[in-house]
């Protein structure tokens, strides 16, 4: 049996779908088992046979973070500790996700898996936290760094976006910060792949889509698809560039985050998709939320 935790946020509401389409038994969990608490994690885990867990719960929000640390701390770092004892009692393999975050952006190539974690902020630090703390409490362990988070459920800058250009004559966007995006259905199909191969080397994996772009290139790219989807209706809605010192926020971002997908594709014998194939499956699903582009 798979325990899925956190299955109503972005990632985990696309991995429960995928899961209940590949007919894989599983349970799932939400805010109504807390995860901060280890003998509720203990209490609702007893008797279910549990071999997989796979957590998807997290603090998400990087610059809100910033003043709230303990909560952020207790989601990101306390609780992948308590889940990984768990996984540890029963004898259950962890699958965590974790983010480019942990690094901190100075680099100018792709970040490997052996690279040492430098977070700035605390969103970062937290996790960066959280992972140490589900290598030191079990051995059977999958941590998956991923970046630039979109999919169907949920609040995403896809979503924001589109919704920008549809009601405004211009938008500005960060051009000096670069990344991957990472649609939900591509690192939900990687979480399934390492649950049926059941042999998968245990460790540290980054997973996000191909490639290498700023968040400016990706708003051009989501005008130029959304258009073609028939989801952004203002054509003339400029796309202006802007410097991060020009957008402050609370929680400094890293400038570069690429992460190298060399050894989960060597290890998976996969290719993971392109950006730009992975936001067209994106917006010409009907799993589109239109209601959240309105």
């Amino acid at each position: 049996m798979i325990w899925l935790i956190g299955f109503k946020g972005m990632l985990g509401t696309e991995i429960a779908r995928q899961f209940a389409e590949n007919k894989i038994d599983f349970v799932a969990t939400d805010i109504d088992v807390d995860i901060t608490d280890i003998d509720a994690l203990r209490a609702f885990a007893k008797n279910k046979n549990i071999n997989w867990i796979v957590n998807c719960a997290a603090y998400t929000a990087v610059d809100k973070a910033e003043s709230d640390t303990e909560l952020a701390d207790k989601l990101n770092n306390i609780a992948p500790g308590n889940i990984a004892k768990i996984a540890e009692e029963t004898g259950a393999k962890f699958i965590h996700i974790s983010t480019d975050y942990v690094f901190d952006g100075t680099a100018d190539s792709p970040r490997t898996e052996d690279m040492p974690v430098a977070p700035v902020g605390v969103y970062g630090k937290t996790k960066a936290a959280g992972e140490k703390s589900v290598i030191e409490n079990t051995k059977e362990y999958y941590i998956l760094r991923t970046a630039w988070l979109y999919g169907w459920h949920g609040k995403n800058f896809v979503y924001t976006m589109i919704r920008a250009m549809n009601t405004h004559d211009a938008v500005k966007v960060v051009a000096d910060q670069k990344g991957t995006p990472t649609f939900a259905g591509d690192l939900a199909d990687v979480v399934l792949k390492i649950i049926s191969k059941d042999s998968v080397p245990y460790g540290v994996y980054h997973c996000t889509d191909l490639g290498e772009i700023t968040w400016w290139d990706f708003t051009v790219e989501i005008k130029k698809q959304g258009i073609k989807a028939g989801w952004i209706t203002n054509k003339d809605c400029a796309v202006n560039k802007c410097t991060t010192d020009e957008y402050p926020t609370p929680a400094k971002r890293p400038a570069y985050s690429v992460l190298s997908k060399d050894k989960i594709q060597k290890t998976l014998g996969i290719t993971l998709p392109q950006w730009q194939d992975s936001l067209s499956k994106f917006l010409t699903s009907d799993l589109f939320e239109k209601e959240r582009i309105m």
